[in-house]
């Protein structure tokens, strides 16, 4: 990884970072970049020579969010307070000359594929250039290196992307035109990464991409997200593996056998399924049915012991009947996940879920989203419940403020940001140190520990 420098000869910059864990990769990345640069981060915008704004575009909601910080960078800039603006992302990537012209106060403009460029955009954007520069390079077909990063996570954790884009074309999901088509990085790519975050203090790798489970089939001929498992559970330093963003076909009996046995690979399985309902799935074009999850599900649970499993699904897709959004309530009642997140369908131009017919109103889709999740919520709480009197070992994050002995950790059952928390109390610790502890209590979600043997 890269330290900081003590003096920075090429200005001063801040960064906010939107959208998912593989979007936060792409800023870690660019940080590195400029760090190289010699520019130094500030932690807030004002005063700052430029800022860089890593965008989301996923759904609108996201958009939005991300037109909104742009707005507000651009109302600082107009008062003297930033220097420029560099706006790069998934955002950009979609929207290109557009967003220029809807934001002519933009300075330069990267798209997704163009975040190597960020200190060629900054040194244009510091020498008062008036060339608004869009750098927008074509789609990757190999995988884009991510080592040399500034990472912006706690020091013990960190986001590894195994590969880049997708080739589901699931018919709701704008993803495959904004990220490209599937590109694994090879396993000895992926392993240098590793070796150098563990090196950098990572204590719990987060395995993330758009469909892990496709891992390898574009460069081997065939899934290869269990030998590289086997390769990084051997990774000196490295304590916690945990997977993410599993898409449901792919998941061999070698790949549950290797979860099930690995020394530092999590009994935790992210499995978005999105729905139920054989009609459903196929206007989603999932290519996966009831059946096949139902018995992936219980191929999951026979085979990890102690397996938490996390999945997300939406409600309101277009021509979802009330029979089978009752099918979906059903499923969730009897499966009882451990870990579940629903999202209300989001009608995404240039989708072909856009141009279905049966367009469910807003109302109807926040609806069903919510009775999901009040179907879920006692669920969970059960299985909160369920953990007081157990010892888990507990990864630390950080302390409570003005509270003494008191820190917020995550079990193996917690994925960053995401999932509940575990609230530990306990003497000479620290954030980073995995700790032993009892369970005294649930609380709603969450859960609270007590020390009961040495950390490591």
């Amino acid at each position: 990884m890269l330290d900081n420098p003590p003096d920075c000869a090429g200005g001063t910059f801040a960064l906010i970072s939107l959208g998912c864990p593989k979007n936060l990769i792409d800023s870690e990345r660019m940080l590195g970049r400029l760090r190289l640069g010699d520019y130094r981060m500030v932690d807030a915008p004002n005063g700052a020579d430029f800022v860089v704004i890593n965008t989301c575009g996923f759904i609108d909601v996201a958009r939005q969010e991300s037109c909104g910080i742009i707005e507000e960078m651009i109302r600082l800039k107009r008062q003297g307070r930033v220097g420029g603006l560099i706006v790069t992302g998934c955002l950009a990537e979609r929207d290109k000359e557009k967003l220029l012209e809807k934001y002519p106060e933009i300075d330069q403009l990267l798209g997704v594929f163009g975040r190597d460029e960020i200190a060629a955009a900054a040194g244009r954007v510091l020498s008062g250039s008036t060339d608004r520069r869009m750098v927008f390079p074509p789609v990757a077909v190999k995988a884009m290196d991510d080592r040399e990063r500034l990472r912006i996570t706690v020091a013990h954790l960190a986001f590894l992307k195994i590969a880049e884009g997708c080739n589901r074309l699931c018919s709701f999901c704008s993803i495959p035109k904004l990220r490209g088509r599937h590109v694994s990085k090879p396993i000895e790519q992926v392993l240098a990464e590793a070796e150098e975050l563990a090196a950098d203090g990572v204590r719990e790798l987060v395995i993330v991409a758009q469909d892990t489970t496709y891992y390898g089939i574009d460069l081997y001929g065939r899934p290869r997200l269990a030998d590289l498992l086997k390769r990084l559970d051997r990774v000196d330093g490295l304590e916690w593996i945990r997977l993410m963003y599993l898409y449901p076909t792919n998941i061999t009996d070698e790949l549950i056998e290797v979860v099930a046995s690995g020394r530092k690979i999590l009994a935790y399985i992210d499995l978005p399924i999105q729905h139920i309902s054989d009609p459903v799935l196929r206007r989603m074009r999932r290519r996966v049915n009831r059946a096949e999850t139902e018995r992936l599900i219980d191929r999951l649970r026979r085979g990890i012991d102690n397996l938490v499993l996390r999945t997300t699904l939406m409600a309101g897709f277009p021509g979802e009947t009330e029979q089978q959004f009752e099918e979906l309530v059903r499923f969730v009642e009897q499966r009882r996940f451990e870990r579940l997140g629903v999202f209300d369908y989001r009608r995404e131009p240039g989708t072909p879920s856009a141009r279905l017919d049966g367009q469910l109103s807003e109302g109807l889709k926040k609806s069903r989203r919510d009775r999901l999740l009040a179907v879920q919520q006692p669920i969970a709480f059960s299985w909160a419940n369920s953990q007081v009197g157990r010892r888990l070992d507990v990864l630390l994050d950080r302390d409570i403020p003005g509270e003494k002995n008191a820190y917020v950790g995550r079990s193996h059952a917690d994925a960053p940001d995401v999932d509940p928390v575990v609230y530990v109390t306990g003497e000479d610790l620290s954030p980073g140190r995995i700790v032993p502890c009892e369970i005294v209590a649930s609380r709603d979600y969450d859960l609270i520990g007590v020390v009961v043997g040495d950390p490591r």
